[in-house]
């Protein structure tokens, strides 16, 4: 087969084709005509792959939708963490609280990743969303009026500090001090 294609490859070369249809349709007549309709040795002198196809007595089984759906699924293994979320591909999905600090297996199509099976030993497997959190939460309400801070009229602080310096010095007024002493005019100690 790959003999046969890049046997088509070179010889398309030679056409140039303008579009993808017209490429499709070569190889469409290609594959039919030097490839399925000729003699393989593998199958016998005279008989093509074809023929080998459409003389086969057993009927054709088909796959239902479902079995070939779930062929192409991926898997992957995640730790649920301590809100029972699972991050996937930058996304959160809730996977239960049963499941805090849990491995599971993430079973998913990676073309439509808005659903995703978890599956855990001994558990149904079951079908998870992406977390959409929701306009309340996240988000701090504004207080109402009477609980908003009021704005400070003056410092209470130094409020506070000049009144334990002024109860300091009056009770230090009637010790001796030595500062005024100096600054006393003519009076000499």
């Amino acid at each position: 087969m790959n003999r046969d294609v890049q046997t088509f490859l070179n010889e398309v070369k030679l056409e140039t084709p303008k579009t993808l249809d017209r490429l499709n349709t070569w190889f469409q007549a290609w594959l039919s005509e030097c490839h399925q309709n000729k003699p393989h040795s593998a199958l016998g002198e005279t008989i093509s792959p074809e023929t080998a196809y459409r003389s086969d007595s057993s009927a054709l089984r088909f796959v239902d939708a479902e079995t070939l759906k779930n062929a192409f699924l991926h898997s992957e293994e995640r730790k649920v963490d301590k809100s029972g979320c699972i991050s996937f591909m930058g996304k959160k999905y809730e996977a239960g609280l049963l499941f805090i600090g849990r491995k599971v297996q993430v079973v998913y199509d990676p073309a439509d990743i808005t659903e995703l099976t978890i599956e855990y030993e001994g558990q149904e497997p079951w079908t998870v969303r992406e977390l959409v959190i929701g306009e309340w939460s996240g988000k701090r309400p504004a207080l109402p009026e009477h609980m908003q801070p009021e704005p400070a009229k003056a410092s209470r602080l130094l409020g506070a500090a000049e009144a334990k310096f002024e109860q300091r010095n009056q009770q230090q007024a009637p010790a001796v001090s030595y500062r005024k002493v100096g600054k006393e005019a003519d009076k000499h100690v």
